[in-house]
């Protein structure tokens, strides 16, 4: 058998700080993302508490309301930039710790 996926840590914090930042209930946070055939505006909640993940269309749909590659909101070591929607240019990015080095 296969081994368990790893689960970002702070994905679940990362979306609470992107629906907040950009001043939204969970429903606005819904229509926003453009999800609302998809899923339940409760399921927000489940996503902001981690007790669920998001499938990958609406992780596409939060970092693109967030203006922030998806990279962001799954890599533990990035940081939200301090304004949403973030920068295109994404120079404000900032690594929570050194990026990981590879063994030669």
């Amino acid at each position: 058998m296969g081994t368990a996926r790893q689960r970002a840590e702070r994905l679940a914090e990362k979306l609470l700080q992107v629906r907040l930042t950009l001043g939204l209930s969970q429903t606005e946070m819904l229509k926003r993302l453009g999800v609302e055939d998809m899923i339940v505006y409760n399921r927000i909640s489940d996503y902001e508490r981690g007790t669920r993940e998001p499938p990958l269309p609406i992780l596409l749909s939060y970092a693109r309301v967030a203006g922030v590659p998806t990279e962001v909101l799954i890599d533990d070591d990035l940081d939200l930039p301090d304004r949403l929607p973030g920068p295109t240019d994404h120079k404000e990015i900032k690594r929570k710790f050194s990026p990981r080095r590879r063994k030669s």
